[in-house]
């Protein structure tokens, strides 16, 4: 076999590789995001008094009043990540979140674009890519969506 037959078959092998691997990085993405948010919506819960003045003292949350803020981003991060988790409505839910995610970096903008604060932009900034990535590519094959979709074809 040639020089170049053999780089490009390795080249193959390597993208069949990575292309059996993908479902894999796609599962753990969702579950990455998920617990990230998941786990927020948790704390928010174990404190409550603590969540209600957060929202009420800290957090600039734009049209809605603070205990309202609260209730909705609370159920938010308790409901989107499950259904990113398992992968059922993933683009949608993906959206919503990041979304949410845009205004809660609009709400707490005065901490994060502070010096102090630029660690938290960073993560802010990493879990939208992870969601926009989602809501553009899809949640991949290891997902109900997937399961679903693959029986209505």
């Amino acid at each position: 076999m040639s020089q170049p037959g053999i780089i490009f078959r390795t080249f193959d092998r390597c993208s069949d590789f990575f292309t059996f691997l993908s479902p894999l990085f796609d599962l753990a993405i969702r579950l990455w995001v998920a617990q990230v948010f998941f786990t927020s919506s948790l704390t928010k819960i174990q404190s409550w008094s603590g969540t209600l003045a957060l929202f009420e003292y800290e957090y600039e949350v734009p049209l809605l009043p603070p205990a309202v803020a609260a209730v909705l981003g609370t159920i938010t991060e308790l409901t989107l990540p499950v259904l990113i988790a398992v992968g059922l409505a993933t683009r949608l839910s993906s959206l919503a979140l990041f979304l949410f995610n845009l205004v809660a970096v609009y709400a707490y903008g005065s901490f994060l674009f502070s010096d102090e604060g630029a660690a938290g932009l960073q993560q802010h900034i990493l879990w939208g890519t992870l969601l926009a990535m989602l809501v553009f590519h899809g949640p991949g094959k290891l997902s109900l969506d997937h399961l679903i979709a693959s029986r209505y074809r």
